[in-house]
């Protein structure tokens, strides 16, 4: 049965994602006594943030000597110079208070036998601008039982359908349904923060969670809005085959090597200085071009090794335990015995929805390239203040998580106090956004859901992986418009409405399909290869075409652009060169 009226919760700021940058945000604003929703469509310690393996990155120079201006230097390099370095400088500056802010909330930060909080070798760290290799990386419960303790209102189980905007493009809140009910309330607020994380299940192999399915990306294009830098997404080198279980770079960090199947260690070949630590772009390619040259390892020659045992049982047992059980469990593999079978695997998207240093979500839609949406932010994953650019560092994004979550709940507070009273709102918006559901309770179709997820991410993982070209894109472009024509004949077995996953998933495909086609087209217009991009028809970084960000637009494929940053907040520009490891 369609549901014709919407039940309207109002609150002063409602949060989208229940993983660390949403519980970060929703911290800074409950403690200032503001009524704060938080809706997450999993239990919030189940949100794909607690997968993070490797630690979150600052120069806290507790092993060796560092400094923010080294970090800056390492991740504006690691961009391919794409990312924008006032915001690099913000969150590399802030590393550090953030990471004692997480330490005096009770964080367990694993320790050195001093006390202090431990870290090690991650990959793209150096010291002195590209020196030697720096020794850096060091969160959910501890944020949760924060925000318990500030009175943050969770709705855990729901799941947002759409943005609710009016006539002067303001941000009124969000429609949402409850999974366990199938019913749909509006959260109506003065101020609403989207951080639902990534979207790397486009892909068919993924480290990603099966809820990360790009839900506020596709709320944000359908209304109206563009998406950054779709066409760079970080193909992390060491996945579990098949699986796409996560096996850290932190392996590496602890001295794993990888050996093709002549037991030859290759990444110096690739990255001379760095080797096994080189960028992940880097080491993803090179396995790429192992396995495609023959030299890969297994029946298929598929994947390589990633071989650890040189560091002895012990250390094995007491610095990556939760290494050893996944390669176990999901490789079949002792790495104290064995070396672990590894493939590159979709793990993380550098772009998302634009945004300023404020968290603010801005579009060119007004007067210039970065007009803010009144009424709307983004962090985490989702969002694109573009600190990753063209690639990104390992232990950024938890720093992005806690950094930026923490200067969106500042700039929140003073949005409110700029706008104390709620905007009316249309009755016939709040019904456009139902619409979604009454759509999936037709009684017959002859695709199914998962049918087409799987070609989706078929398509996605043959023509839009590790290596692009011209031809190869357009096909996988061509390929997608069958499958989006054929979603309107897709139809629930079941239509019930309590605990419907089917539903969901259906709910998730929408959002699925915009951001691959999304991906497909910026890709497909970006002719040069940066970071994670690969076009192997224009092998070149082309700085003086492409040194610019990609802004989609859901409407036509609509492409529109807009300048990198360059200039800093307070410290000279690192001009662009060539990016060796």
């Amino acid at each position: 049965m369609t549901q014709t009226r919407i039940p309207k919760r109002t609150f002063d700021a409602v949060i989208v994602g229940g993983g660390g940058a949403g519980l970060r945000a929703a911290l800074q604003l409950s403690q200032a006594n503001l009524k704060v929703a938080l809706l997450s469509k999993v239990f919030p310690t189940r949100s794909h943030t607690v997968s993070a393996q490797g630690g979150i990155t600052a120069a806290l120079a507790n092993v060796s000597e560092d400094n923010w201006h080294w970090h800056m230097y390492d991740t504006v390099k690691g961009s391919d110079y794409l990312g924008d370095q006032d915001a690099i400088e913000f969150m590399c500056r802030n590393a550090l208070p953030a990471v004692y802010e997480l330490e005096h909330m009770g964080l367990p930060f694993s320790r050195l036998d001093n006390g202090k909080i431990y870290q090690r070798p991650f990959g793209g760290q150096s010291k002195n601008y590209g020196g030697e290799q720096a020794i850096r990386t060091a969160l959910l419960h501890t944020l949760y039982q924060r925000n318990i303790a500030a009175r943050t209102q969770f709705f855990e189980e729901f799941f947002a359908l759409d943005l609710i905007r009016d006539d002067e493009g303001y941000v009124l809140g969000v429609v949402a349904m409850e999974i366990e009910t199938g019913e749909a309330s509006f959260f109506e607020a003065r101020a609403t923060l989207l951080a639902t994380g990534g979207a790397c299940r486009i892909f068919r192999h993924s480290t990603n969670a099966h809820i990360n399915t790009g839900d506020g990306l596709g709320m944000v294009l359908r209304a109206g809005l563009p998406l950054e830098d779709m066409e760079f997404w970080q193909f992390h080198p060491t996945g579990i085959p098949e699986v796409g279980s996560l096996i850290t770079e932190g392996v590496r960090g602890e001295g794993g090597i990888l050996y093709n199947k002549d037991g030859e260690a290759f990444m110096p070949h690739y990255a001379p200085n760095a080797k096994d630590l080189a960028s992940r772009d880097v080491v993803a390619r090179a396995i790429a071009q192992e396995i495609r040259a023959g030299r890969g390892c297994g029946e298929h020659g598929d994947y390589v090794h990633l071989d650890i045992r040189k560091l002895g049982a012990e250390k094995i047992k007491a610095r990556l335990p939760g290494i050893r059980e996944l390669s176990m469990q999901f490789a079949g593999v002792d790495p104290i015995d064995a070396p672990i079978p590894v493939t590159p695997t979709a793990h993380y998207m550098m772009g998302g929805i634009p945004t300023n240093l404020h968290g603010q979500v801005v579009s060119p839609v007004r007067t210039g390239p970065e007009e803010a949406v009144p009424g709307l932010y983004a962090v985490g994953e989702c969002a694109c203040v573009s600190v990753h650019g063209a690639n990104r560092l390992g232990g950024n994004s938890l720093l992005d998580l806690v950094v930026f979550g923490r200067a969106a709940g500042q700039h929140v507070i003073e949005y409110l106090r700029e706008n104390p009273f709620p905007r009316s709102v249309s009755e016939e918006r709040l019904n456009l956004a139902l619409h979604r559901l009454a759509r999936w309770e037709k009684p017959k179709g002859t695709e199914t859901v998962a049918g087409l997820r799987g070609e989706m991410q078929k398509i996605m993982q043959d023509h839009c992986g590790v290596y692009r070209t011209e031809a190869l894109l357009k096909e996988g472009l061509e390929l997608l418009d069958k499958v989006q024509a054929r979603l309107p004949d897709a139809a629930l077995a079941d239509r019930s409405r309590m605990f419907n996953t089917a539903r969901l998933e259906a709910l998730e495909l929408e959002n699925l399909l915009l951001i691959a086609r999304a991906t497909l087209v910026s890709a497909l217009a970006r002719t040069e290869s940066r970071g994670a991009h690969t076009r192997e028809d224009h092998p070149q970084r082309d700085d003086d075409h492409w040194l610019r960000h990609t802004l989609y637009f859901r409407q036509n494929d609509q492409l529109d652009y807009k300048p990198v940053r360059l200039k800093p907040l307070t410290v000279e520009t690192f001009q662009p060169k060539e990016r060796t490891y």
